[in-house]
């Protein structure tokens, strides 16, 4: 224990002054799915402050006030409603010059007004989406802390809401670190703040908290669990309505959970016949009801050999890159543009995106099940992170664990990416080896990949953590950042694996208008030629199950300023305005088509 001396003044002196906020940790046992429930939207305006020195959590501005031990106020280093007054959800890094590239501490605050409409309502205070640590007071208590920027977190609000008039107090961190997931030396833009929508939410004192619905060679199982948190026995009656099925089952509940599997034969979902079934869980219980609903689409998903099927059909991934990054709004996206994406992939002839490379928004799994559109989805387990640092897994289990939970009803998708880019170390095999089995443990009806690295050396691929993948990811660029393009059909040819290959990442920049010869660096012309070598190298391959080219837009990364670039990516198959296709889309269109 550090000395404290007679003098001590806990704002200044305390170094130590974060630990009491994450003994408070918000984490993927605590969440509940939410999916089909009213909500009550606290976007919208709020007061918001760079708080440079963390002072908030220092000082503790959530108290709201301050008093001696007279009891005489004391002076407050800030005032509420003198903030200026923000929009969230939004990227503050877009919200005026002077933040463009910061990374510190943000602190936002508003009031909203709340009275219960049942005896012994659940209030529940979601966050979609945070970067990268947020700490939630209200009232002058503690909510929670959360870590990760782009998985869902809530806190049970209950036992310190007000009724009537209430503070919220959020404060951001969004500094980078090799500690964090993603680590301090990314290849994209970190934007910083309250991103994602922000939501009460109302349950009864015995609620559904979640529930796993999926087909199960030809049935449908279904895992759902209760919370209780009214005291005495659960006496609860649950029932599983899918009419579509004419499935009416009550489902005996023991232990906080209830379990079925049902002989079912539906419609099978794929990107030509995206179908949904209205699926709904009624629950009775201790005298209280609660209902929730979803559209599930039911789908197989498989690996056998060096292929993939869908449905017990062979198919060939036809997708591209995307990041979650948006000329004007930053990481904050709209369903506008959700749909404006999926539109631009199938023009391009294809059905499937990797979501690179973190948790994308929940409304794109929601839609792509709408479209018929397949999907990857990854953690940002990116490049060399702590793979030796015990809490760095404990965040990066957490996040992997967030992103299932959230999304694992979601029939469009298909692979769970657990990192992207790491050097094959034993610590890292050991890391990521842990993220593979808690996929499978949380989801064992898909399937689950990495993007791996080539031994250059050997022109093989080779990597020990494919031996715990369904899927194995390659990226590689020949062509591009190895000249020496003849490289990738020898590459192709010494390897031959025994599971299925997705080419995950391959091309090279390129500025919109800037044209040349096939030779010249960073024209559209040598990223055409990059590309109609590549898919003619890609036909040849028997166990290349689907591609992923990097990637469909342009977006800002700080770690690329040549005159052609000016702190953008330029890989893109459309520039950053999201509307201006370069050369090369056209080469995939064909391919696709």
């Amino acid at each position: 224990m550090k000395e404290k001396p007679e003098n001590f003044t806990p704002g200044i002196h305390n170094s130590d002054y974060e630990n009491e906020y994450l003994q408070s940790r918000l984490t993927a046992s605590q969440l509940v799915n939410i999916t089909g429930r009213r909500t009550e939207s606290l976007n919208g305006k709020w007061r918001f402050a760079a708080d440079l020195y963390d002072t908030c959590r220092r000082q503790g501005w959530f108290r709201q006030g301050r008093l001696n031990a007279e009891g005489r106020e004391l002076p407050l280093d800030f005032d509420w409603e003198s903030l200026e007054q923000i929009t969230v959800p939004s990227s503050w890094n877009l919200l005026k010059p002077e933040l463009y590239y910061f990374e510190g501490f943000g602190v936002y605050t508003r009031t909203f007004r709340y009275f219960a409409q049942e005896e012994g309502e659940r209030l529940l205070l979601r966050f979609e989406g945070a970067a990268y640590r947020t700490t939630v007071f209200l009232n002058g208590k503690i909510a929670g802390t959360h870590d990760g920027a782009s998985t869902p977190f809530n806190a049970d609000i209950t036992d310190i809401v007000n009724r009537g008039d209430n503070r919220i107090v959020v404060s951001v961190d969004a500094r980078r670190s090799p500690l964090r997931l993603p680590m301090e030396n990314t290849d994209w833009f970190n934007y910083g703040g309250i991103y994602r929508d922000i939501y009460l939410v109302r349950l009864p004192p015995v609620y559904i908290k979640d529930w796993f619905v999926r087909l199960d060679s030809s049935a449908i199982s279904a895992d759902v669990y209760i919370e209780n948190t009214k005291d005495g026995q659960l006496n609860a009656n649950l029932r599983m309505e899918i009419p579509g099925l004419n499935i009416c089952n009550d489902i005996p509940v023991i232990n906080g959970k209830a379990k079925i599997k049902i002989p079912a034969s539906p419609q099978l979902w794929s990107p030509e016949n995206p179908k949904l079934y209205d699926v709904t869980f009624t629950l009775d219980a201790n005298a209280h009801s609660d209902t929730v609903n979803d559209r599930i689409g039911f789908r197989i998903i498989e690996a056998k050999g060096q292929e993939i099927f869908l449905n017990g059909k062979k198919i060939f991934l036809k997708g591209v890159c995307v990041h979650e990054d948006h000329i004007t709004l930053g990481k904050t996206t709209t369903e506008k543009i959700i749909r404006k994406t999926i539109r631009d992939l199938k023009e391009m002839n294809g059905m499937y995106l990797r979501l690179a490379h973190y948790p994308h928004d929940p409304r794109f799994a929601r839609i792509a099940d709408e479209e018929g559109v397949l999907l990857w989805e990854e953690i940002p387990v990116y490049w060399a992170i702590a793979f030796d640092n015990p809490d760095t897994y404990n965040d990066a289990e957490n996040q992997l664990a967030e992103l299932i939970l959230r999304d694992r009803n979601r029939a469009s998708v298909i692979i769970w990416s657990i990192g992207n880019e790491n050097a094959d170390t034993d610590s890292r095999l050991s890391f990521m080896s842990r993220l593979a089995e808690k996929a499978k443990a949380l989801d064992e009806s898909r399937l689950v990949s990495a993007a791996c690295l080539i031994k250059h050396e050997k022109l093989k691929i080779e990597d020990r953590l494919i031996d715990h993948l369904d899927v194995i990811g390659i990226n590689e660029y020949y062509g591009w950042y190895d000249p020496d393009f003849d490289k990738l059909p020898k590459m192709l040819e010494i390897s031959n694996p025994e599971k299925p290959v997705v080419i995950c990442e391959f091309g090279g920049d390129a500025r919109l208008g800037h044209r040349g010869t096939a030779e010249e660096l960073w024209t559209e012309d040598k990223q055409k030629h990059i590309y109609e070598k590549q898919v003619e190298t890609f036909k040849k391959c028997p166990y290349i199950a689907g591609i992923t080219p990097w990637i469909l837009y342009d977006f800002r990364c700080p770690r690329r300023f040549n005159r052609y670039q000016e702190g953008f990516n330029r890989k893109g198959l459309i520039d950053a305005d999201r509307k201006s296709k370069k050369p090369a889309f056209y080469v995939m269109q064909e391919f696709y088509s």
